[in-house]
């Protein structure tokens, strides 16, 4: 809780900063509630399922869930921005979805229902959340949804800063800082910029295919940085996940 509520309030700070700097207007009322829809699910609801599920699952475990993402952002854009991808898409979406879930299921005891349980939430709030934020992002701009996103946030982000601020700090050491500090800089506010406007231009469903290029650098990076295994068979499922999602770009 700590965790969600800090970075989201470092990230809105630094917004809020950017929009007075650039003289922003504010949004229109008709756009507040794609903004809530947006702060709910990549602000609030995707930082906070997925630190809850990684107290009792593995960061490289965690990370092959990354394979719904896609086919997640891609069904919210059928909703949301009325997008019509080929059914080629869904067939190759809907095998790297079953390989996900295929692997969830034979982990066992290995794994944590709980655990998955958050991350699968996760990954629906997310998909909504990016395809809510892609289609406000045609209209008033990539940077500024997220913008105004983190800064709707901000008044209950600090609330519930205040309400789960650790009495002490002296055990944080300086990776959790440096971590603290990344997620809130990029993972929060800057990676969007990017994000939101890719899917804008090249399309929701399309262009969230590449999210599956998120479980090669995930896994390399739980086993460099936080020293987990990583078996065979969960490079293998990774593997065939995004040889689907390959086979879903070409048809979006």
């Amino acid at each position: 809780m700590f965790l969600t509520s800090a970075r989201a309030s470092i990230a809105a700070v630094l917004a809020a900063g950017l929009l007075g700097l650039l003289r922003q207007r504010p949004p229109e009322r008709r756009d507040l509630p794609s903004l809530g829809i947006v702060a709910l699910g990549v602000v609030v609801g995707f930082p906070l399922l997925t630190a809850l599920a990684l107290q009792t699952v593995t960061a490289s475990h965690s990370v092959v869930f990354i394979g719904l993402l896609p086919m997640a952002t891609a069904l919210f854009g059928v909703l949301r921005a009325g997008e019509r991808p080929r059914p080629a898409f869904w067939l190759f979406s809907s095998l790297g979805a079953l390989l996900v879930s295929g692997f969830a299921v034979a982990q066992g005891g290995r794994g944590s229902w709980q655990g998955d349980g958050f991350m699968v939430a996760a990954i629906a709030v997310c998909g909504l959340g990016y395809a809510e934020g892609a289609r406000l992002s045609r209209r008033i701009g990539g940077w500024q949804v997220i913008s105004w996103a983190l800064v709707l946030s901000l008044p209950v982000m600090l609330g519930l800063l205040a309400w789960t601020t650790p009495a002490s700090f002296s055990t944080v050491g300086a990776p959790a800082w440096a971590g603290l500090a990344y997620v809130s800089v990029f993972s929060m506010l800057i990676g969007f910029v990017f994000w939101y406007r890719g899917l804008a231009r090249g399309g929701i469903a399309g262009v969230g295919q590449l999210q599956l290029l998120q479980p090669f650098f995930g896994l390399s990076l739980a086993a460099l940085v936080l020293g987990e295994p990583v078996p065979a068979s969960m490079v293998a499922v990774t593997l065939g996940v995004v040889a689907c999602v390959a086979g879903a770009r070409r048809f979006a």
